[in-house]
């Protein structure tokens, strides 16, 4: 959520850094306005508090002169105030939430750093990796036995079941089977052991209240995105990052403890409402899925280290697993609603010939931290600051999986696993074909 006072004391930032993303700039007028007229109806209110107090003094000091008439004039006459300002109260209340309902729309303000752009066709490519770019060798060309759908290999590997999946659940979720199965487990040991070093790792509950996956800017804008459970009002979570930012909603932290590292492993359920007959074919895109999650709370002065840390690590995993990569910075139009600067990692997929997003790393600036009101108290003294906030998959299974299913595909249709996955898989990187 952006500071009311930048809508108060600069109002065309505001508008600047919306038109940059391609949203409505009407609203920033509709703020003003709803603000002022907030502030109108407090300092009505204000008069109204004072007028009632004044009158309390008199009626005390007429009481005191004997003058009981008089008292009982002007205790009737605060009485009648007083009805006034609990009615005008009662619109305070119903113009500050105003307020706040449309704060909670306005997109976060685009950095300085953010590539200009309409659409993902404006992202800026920044770097691509490959096994064996460091000793010289060229961009990876795929045999036609790695050329094959994952969705093709997993049925033929028997470790991937759509039809029974959607059997059971409907489509886009998918039923994965004893090796790949395991392939999932392996990938997520794999990813929490990595970041064991300076994130703590946490279980956080799978269903969350409303107020807490508001405050990473996921409801209201995209409510319609979310599985709502109506009879208990919970929402479950579209990632770790929602419970893991509102760990700390409504407290106060200490500068010397930041900054507060996190990790989890958890399901992430999303309806991919606008997503009908577009990228569904095995597990491209999914309504339940598995991922690893990476949120900081830092100082302001930390955001750029957090950010550059969580991408690191994403893009460690990704060399370690031995995939084609490549790293994206985000345009304004097509970075998320909550996101000041996002970067995207997205591996390469031989078998449907086409680079699949794995990761986003987002750094929020005080946008979420506004939400969740969670402040921290300078170490030199002074007003409590609000934490800056950033997150990131590190890394996000389906993609991997898919990538690696293809990649890893050999001429007798075996699949052949990195080696740093063996570890998790009891020492068997491959995946026989069934006999």
């Amino acid at each position: 959520m952006l500071d009311i006072k930048l809508f108060r004391d600069d109002p065309d930032i505001v508008r600047v850094g919306l038109a940059a993303r391609g949203a409505d700039v009407a609203d920033v007028d509709r703020i003003i306005s709803l603000d002022l007229e907030h502030r109108r109806l407090l300092a009505d209110q204000e008069k109204l508090r004072q007028e009632v107090k004044s009158l309390s003094r008199e009626v005390g000091q007429a009481k005191k002169a004997g003058d009981e008439a008089t008292a009982a004039t002007l205790a009737e006459r605060s009485r009648s105030i007083g009805d006034e300002e609990r009615v005008l109260s009662a619109q305070v209340d119903d113009a500050a939430s105003a307020v706040r309902q449309l704060l909670l729309l306005i997109a976060n303000l685009p950095s300085e750093e953010c590539p200009a752009g309409a659409s993902e066709d404006d992202n800026v490519e920044t770097r691509r990796s490959w096994p064996g770019l460091e000793q010289g060798f060229p961009f990876p060309t795929f045999e036609a036995h790695q050329q094959v759908p994952h969705w093709e290999v997993g049925e033929a590997l028997k470790i991937l079941d759509l039809e029974r999946g959607a059997r059971m659940s409907g489509s886009m979720f998918p039923l994965f089977r004893g090796a790949g199965s395991r392939l999932l487990r392996a990938l997520e040991g794999y990813a929490l052991d990595a970041h064991a070093d300076a994130y703590e790792e946490l279980r956080p509950p799978t269903f969350v209240l409303t107020e807490t996956i508001t405050a990473t800017g996921h409801l209201p804008k995209f409510a319609d995105e979310a599985y709502h459970i109506a009879r208990d009002d919970l929402w479950a979570i579209p990632t770790a990052e929602v419970p893991l930012t509102s760990m700390h909603r409504g407290e106060i932290l200490e500068e010397a403890d930041l900054p507060l590292r996190f990790t989890a492993s958890t399901p992430c359920f999303r309806r991919e409402a606008g997503s009908a007959g577009r990228d569904t074919r095995g597990v491209l895109r999914v309504h339940e899925f598995d991922k690893v999650e990476l949120v900081a709370y830092v100082a302001p002065d930390g955001a750029k280290a957090a950010f550059e840390d969580i991408l690191s690590r994403a893009e460690a995993l990704l060399r370690g697993l031995g995939l084609t990569y490549r790293v994206l910075d985000l345009c304004t139009g097509d970075i998320g609603n909550s996101s000041k600067r996002t970067m995207d990692l997205e591996v390469f997929s031989p078998g449907c010939d086409r680079w699949l997003e794995v990761s986003s790393v987002s750094w929020f600036g005080d946008y979420q931290a506004r939400r969740a009101n969670i402040r921290y108290r300078p170490t030199g003294g002074g007003q409590p600051q609000f934490v800056h906030t950033l997150n990131g998959s590190a890394l996000a299974w389906p993609r991997i999986w898919a990538a690696l299913i293809e990649q890893g595909r050999q001429l007798d249709g075996s699949v052949v696993l990195p080696e740093v996955l063996s570890p998790y898989l009891g020492g068997q990187t491959t995946i026989s074909l069934p006999r």
